[in-house]
């Protein structure tokens, strides 16, 4: 809760506004996973605007050796997976859907795997769904509008702007099996990706 409330803070020098809808889909009783898409470092403050509370993510581990952004993710809780080791990202993965059901907490992952400020979304990662499934949680998914009309870090380009992140219904997962684990992919996948154009105020 204090990085929360520091991190909120930044968007203010970086003159940056947010406008959330949906919170009360995180009202749910019990663990989910919580999924979104993945822009930049900028995420962070979208994040802070929206984190719910019991509520860890998913980095990759490269991001602990990230200076100070590793220092305070590390902080946060956030759980590093090795994603060249799929042997050790699956140990980690069965260890999370344990931790996440006995202690009560929310996993939050981007399921594109890397940043990508291209106004659309990359094929999403199953890993995320998988581990949704194996729990029976609900997956909540979570768009963020695209940055690209104010950040673009090839062009050099960063101005002031307003991001608008929207939470969604939660999509339930009892009685699903592995069988059902595509399906359910290619569903949050569509379903956010039709978000992400309607909050960009681009077609479909």
């Amino acid at each position: 809760r204090i990085i929360k409330n520091v991190v909120k803070t930044f968007k203010y020098f970086f003159g940056l506004k947010f406008e959330v809808k949906g919170l009360e889909n995180f009202e749910v009783e019990g663990p989910a996973i919580i999924v979104s898409n993945h822009q930049s470092i900028l995420d962070m403050m979208g994040l802070m605007e929206v984190l719910p509370d019991n509520c860890v993510q998913v980095g990759k581990k490269e991001l602990m050796y990230a200076g100070t952004v590793g220092l305070i993710i590390y902080l946060g809780g956030v759980i590093f997976i090795n994603r060249k080791s799929t042997t050790s990202a699956k140990m980690v993965m069965a260890e999370v859907a344990k931790t996440m059901t006995a202690d009560n907490v929310k996993v939050w992952v981007y399921p594109e795997g890397t940043r990508n400020c291209t106004g659309d979304l990359l094929p999403f990662k199953k890993g995320a769904f998988h581990l949704a499934v194996q729990a029976q949680v609900p997956v909540i998914p979570v768009v963020y509008s695209s940055f690209t009309t104010f950040y673009n870090p090839k062009k050099n380009l960063f101005t002031s702007g307003k991001i608008k992140v929207e939470v969604l219904p939660p999509i339930d997962t009892k009685g699903m099996t592995s069988d059902d684990v595509t399906a359910l992919t290619d569903k949050c996948f569509h379903t956010m990706r039709e978000t992400l154009f309607r909050l960009s105020g681009r077609p479909s």
